[in-house]
């Protein structure tokens, strides 16, 4: 970035692209104008009506930085401090893993569900499992005005992300933040209508197959679920069945490849009703869900 032609945007735009694409970005152009944007102080669309202005060399110092760290592999999320999931803005840091649109397929799933609820039913009780940064609890909480929501995670760090993000969509008066593993915090005899989780689901073993960006940079604690990957969503299936009312409902985003050992989890019919699975953009199963029998 130092020869003698005038740095516009455009042009720094695609020299950045092109640069990152040699150090393996997936998505170059779109994390170039992400990190511009940021550095500018400015909306990504307005990037698109200013690609012949030059670039001050202060904005292009703060963009160097940026793009060299984004080169080591560190995600963009991280860089500008936030991920939009559902419309929304969340703050993200190496503490708590980076929403992902797959995950908003479970939250589609529990707002059709919590919305067929009848017009005089009580204020929903619904419980999410491993928050993080507290996407899917606020999404929740924003999206159904009427649900009560407890968020729970086993680490401190990733609760006070949360806990901030639920201030800046203005529901902390709607959302208790528990810190604990998963159902040792609550009294055996705590039920809600709705618990829904993103756990962690890959195995050990695929941890060589992640990334880089994701294995080195984001939290192990939030995507590996023990040998098989099945551990921990077999631990929150097991601890469902107490946990909720009868005629409540459990919905989990799964590995895609373990949809079968995960349905089977629900083989108990005198516990569970209403399997069902549905599937992402992708066309692969991405969310489990189940009825607690009555």
């Amino acid at each position: 970035m130092s020869d003698n032609q005038e740095w516009t945007i455009g042009r720094l735009l695609t020299w950045t692209a092109d640069y990152l694409k040699q150090h393996g970005a997936d998505n170059p152009r779109l994390d170039a104008e992400v990190l511009l944007a940021h550095a500018r102080n400015c909306e990504r669309i307005m990037l698109y009506t200013a690609f012949s202005e030059p670039v001050s060399e202060e904005v292009r110092g703060t963009f160097r930085e940026l793009v060299k760290r984004r080169a080591s592999g560190i995600p963009v999320a991280y860089l500008v401090g936030r991920k939009e999931f559902f419309s929304l803005a969340f703050r993200v840091t190496p503490d708590v893993l980076i929403p992902r649109p797959e995950t908003e397929h479970l939250v589609t799933a529990a707002l059709d569900l919590l919305k067929s609820r009848p017009a005089d039913a009580s204020p929903a009780r619904v419980l999410d499992i491993g928050t993080g940064s507290g996407a899917i609890a606020i999404t929740l909480a924003v999206n159904y005005s009427s649900a009560k929501v407890t968020a729970s995670d086993i680490s401190e760090a990733a609760l006070r992300i949360a806990s901030e993000n639920a201030k800046t969509h203005q529901v902390t008066d709607r959302i208790e933040f528990v810190l604990g593993d998963l159902w040792q915090p609550f009294p055996t005899d705590r039920q809600w209508d709705f618990i829904v989780s993103n756990p962690p689901y890959i195995a050990e073993q695929e941890r060589s197959s992640l990334a880089r960006e994701v294995a080195d940079h984001e939290p192990g604690v939030a995507l590996f679920g023990g040998h098989t990957g099945l551990e921990l969503t077999q631990r929150l299936v097991e601890g469902a069945a107490s946990h909720l009312v009868g005629g409540g409902t459990l919905v989990l985003e799964i590995h895609s490849q373990l949809v079968g050992e995960v349905t089977a989890l629900f083989a108990d019919k005198k516990l569970w009703t209403e399997v069902s699975v549905t599937k992402d953009l992708a066309q692969l199963p991405r969310v489990v869900s189940a009825r607690r029998a009555n």
